[in-house]
């Protein structure tokens, strides 16, 4: 049972997820600009007269490779029930990601700042020095060098100390992957009513960012835990008086942005002032910078050479091939919810609708990636990588992951009104002090 409200809630908050952008400090300026002028007319109308008793607060930042993401939470506690009742939620976010500032780190206060901006006209003024505010950082800072990765971190801390609201220790800092993936689990399972001591059966979750991709699920048998390779593929929580074990896997370096890299021969490679990084997988006639981490890459197609899906997928293939294990009941048609990438490219490629979602099977996936690879001309306009990443993601469901092509995968941005991350789930962790390891 929760204690009474109000109170201070200390919480280890985990936020994630990624939008892909051009970094640069004309676009930074454009988006701090854009989201001054426009908080005041996004923020809603709590649903609810404000009783401090009864409503408490969250303020979460998600720290991602591609984008800075706020979720002011509000909630509702009623002394009979298990869990707190969420009754709203504000979301904002600003491009690029923090790790886009990592040669200029001082850039980073004034994203927070407006940030905070949004918590403070959706937070009441009274509530402010009880609300907790939590920077967590994914993979776009995981894979800095640590000596910037901490420099920007120490910025976000000398704004959170002159922000009106309660900063618990380790407030910021850099998430732990597999946190990453059991918090939006717990997310999805809370939203879908699965999170609950009475239903056994739960939904899995897949996470693609730009930096690393997550699976997470509740194995049905006991030989997935039993064959999933050493180290960190199974992770445990205490919830109900019971103890869950997941299924659960982070990979750094495998999220779409970073699979671009890996594609085009670019991850980690050498004199990036005049070589031009090449692939099938991009129009012939296609040349032109792409940036990504504070970094700006030259990249092409082959002018004289194939194109199309058969040598992308080969070029794709070599990314996945022997990184991702395969779980082993995966084909049994588990239900699993895909969000982030997964929802972009097929809102992109036409797949669904943004707004509304949808199911799909992975087998569309595939056929949109071919369609797209073999008519690159007609997508440039909506982007030249669209046949890349669609590849990508069919590569890295089926040779990956090893999901049928018969799979049906549930993708929402948002699902019951909140949106699918991490960050709700981390809340969770507060309340019960779930014990991840």
């Amino acid at each position: 049972m929760l204690p009474p409200l109000p109170l201070v809630l200390p919480l280890s908050l985990l936020l994630l997820l990624l939008a892909a952008v051009e970094p640069g400090r004309a676009q930074a300026d454009a988006s701090l600009r854009e989201l001054s002028s426009g908080a005041a007319s996004v923020l809603p109308c709590l649903s609810r007269p404000a009783n401090s008793s009864r409503i408490f607060y969250a303020v979460m930042f998600d720290a991602g490779s591609t984008g800075t993401r706020i979720h002011v939470y509000t909630f509702i506690h009623k002394e009979s029930a298990e869990l707190p009742v969420l009754d709203n939620e504000m979301f904002h976010s600003i491009k690029p990601g923090l790790s886009a500032y990592a040669d200029f780190p001082e850039m980073v206060g004034d994203t927070v700042r407006l940030l905070l901006k949004v918590a403070k006209k959706t937070v009441p003024r009274l509530e402010w020095k009880r609300t907790p505010a939590v920077l967590r950082a994914t993979a776009g800072l995981r894979l800095l060098q640590p000596e910037k990765a901490l420099a920007l971190l120490d910025q976000v801390k000398d704004v959170f100390d002159e922000s009106p609201f309660f900063v618990p220790d380790g407030g910021v800092s850099i998430m732990d992957g597999t946190n990453e993936g059991v918090l939006a689990w717990i997310t999805v399972n809370f939203l879908t009513g699965h999170l609950n001591a009475q239903i056994k059966k739960t939904v899995g979750i897949l996470d693609l960012g730009g930096g690393s991709t997550q699976i997470t699920f509740l194995p049905k048998l006991s030989k997935t835990i039993e064959s999933a390779p050493a180290g960190d593929y199974v992770a445990r929580f205490d919830m109900f008086n019971s103890t869950h074990e997941l299924y659960s896997h982070s990979y750094l370096g495998n999220g779409l942005m970073v699979a671009r890299l890996a594609t085009l021969g670019a991850l980690g490679a050498e004199g990036l002032e005049w070589r031009v990084f090449r692939s099938s997988c991009l129009p012939k006639k296609f040349r032109d910078g792409w940036s990504f981490g504070g970094i700006t890459y030259q990249v092409s197609g082959i002018p004289d050479g194939y194109a199309g899906y058969k040598p992308c997928y080969q070029e794709v293939l070599a990314v996945v091939r022997g990184i991702i294990h395969q779980p082993y009941e995966l084909k049994d048609g588990s239900v699993f919810y895909a969000f982030s990438y997964y929802l972009d490219r097929a809102v992109d490629a036409g797949l669904i609708d943004a707004t509304r979602g949808g199911t799909l099977e992975v087998r569309d996936f595939k056929k949109s990636a071919k369609e797209v690879c073999n008519k690159m001309t007609k997508y440039r306009p909506v982007s030249p990588f669209l046949c890349m990443d669609l590849t990508y993601i069919t590569c890295l469901l089926k040779d990956g992951f090893g999901f049928k092509e018969s799979t049906v995968l549930q993708l929402n941005k948002k699902v019951n009104n909140a949106e699918a991350s991490w960050a709700l789930g981390a809340t969770f962790d507060h309340f019960y002090n779930l014990k991840i390891r």
